[in-house]
């Protein structure tokens, strides 16, 4: 994103200069539009999972990992825009980087609460595994390519993330 010159950015745009610097009078209030817009956009996505299986938080949180795996196997997916943001802004200081741990944390929220309700023997740990599993699948799209062996492995290994964490709670 910092290399990309303004130039680049109105021609992609389709406007001129001069009605991109009336809606952002810099590059990063532009950058962080971006990120509000992906923000939306990602926390749709999860909850559109989520909501496939109402009342049964183990299943919302697998069901999460089924459809990543789809998302991230499409040819032209280029991964987290969050984590891509925070490999272009190095200040970890900078609005970018803190709107991008403000995203993790609530995606972090959101899988504890599920986990929690899952009866998880420990939700953080729970939530934390799937965190990274979760930005292990984004990494693997851009390392290994769309659709490899690791995408696809995702939704079995939170599957058995979420049996092992629960697996108190069958017994009850």
């Amino acid at each position: 994103m910092r290399c990309v010159g303004v130039d680049a950015v109105v021609e992609r745009a389709g406007v001129n200069k001069m009605s991109l610097y009336r809606q952002f009078s810099s590059k990063d209030e532009l950058v962080m539009a971006y990120l509000e817009q992906k923000d939306e956009q990602f926390f749709g996505y999860v909850e559109k999972s989520f909501a496939k299986h109402p009342g049964e938080p183990a299943k919302q949180l697998q069901q999460y990992f089924d459809d990543l795996a789809v998302r991230a196997s499409i040819d032209d997916y280029r991964g987290c825009p969050f984590v891509n943001v925070s490999v272009e802004f190095s200040d970890t200081a900078h609005p970018a980087r803190q709107f991008v741990f403000r995203n993790k944390q609530r995606l972090i929220a959101r899988l504890l609460e599920l986990s929690t309700a899952a009866g998880a023997d420990d939700p953080q740990g729970l939530a934390d595994g799937l965190g990274l599993l979760i930005e292990g699948v984004y990494a693997a799209s851009q390392t290994y390519g769309p659709g490899c062996g690791p995408i696809l492995a995702a939704p079995k290994v939170a599957a058995q993330l979420i049996a092992a964490a629960c697996a108190g709670t069958r017994a009850r």
